[in-house]
């Protein structure tokens, strides 16, 4: 289980490089969903354990986990439909990685302590 830890540890995903990652087209949003994708499944692995080891605190990573989800899906719909996404496909693409990131970032750096 430490060995799992550790994965999760060492793979900081969100440094200084993510303000130079290309979204000027397509392929840059790829490119941010994909690293989003990796952020998002070391918030797991944390969570995982977190939920895993039971307790009290498992419980409330479990209860927090739902709530959280319900709460993201919720805010950004808002953003969507009041026009905080922008006007485009694209803007909407980029910014509801944008609202994504935010929440797995404060996820991540809450788990880890």
């Amino acid at each position: 289980m430490a060995y799992a830890r550790a994965a999760v540890l060492t793979a900081d995903l969100t440094d200084a490089s993510a303000a130079m990652r290309p979204r000027d087209s397509w392929f840059g949003i790829w490119l941010d969903a994909l690293s989003l994708g990796l952020e998002a499944a070391s918030v797991v692995g944390l969570r995982v354990l977190t939920i895993g080891a039971g307790g009290a605190a498992g419980l409330a990573e479990a209860q927090m986990m739902i709530s959280e989800k319900i709460e993201a899906g919720l805010t950004l719909q808002a953003k969507a439909v009041t026009g905080g996404l922008g006007l485009t496909a694209f803007s909407a693409a980029m910014g509801t990685l944008d609202h994504y990131r935010q929440k797995v970032l404060a996820n991540r750096c809450r788990l880890l302590g």
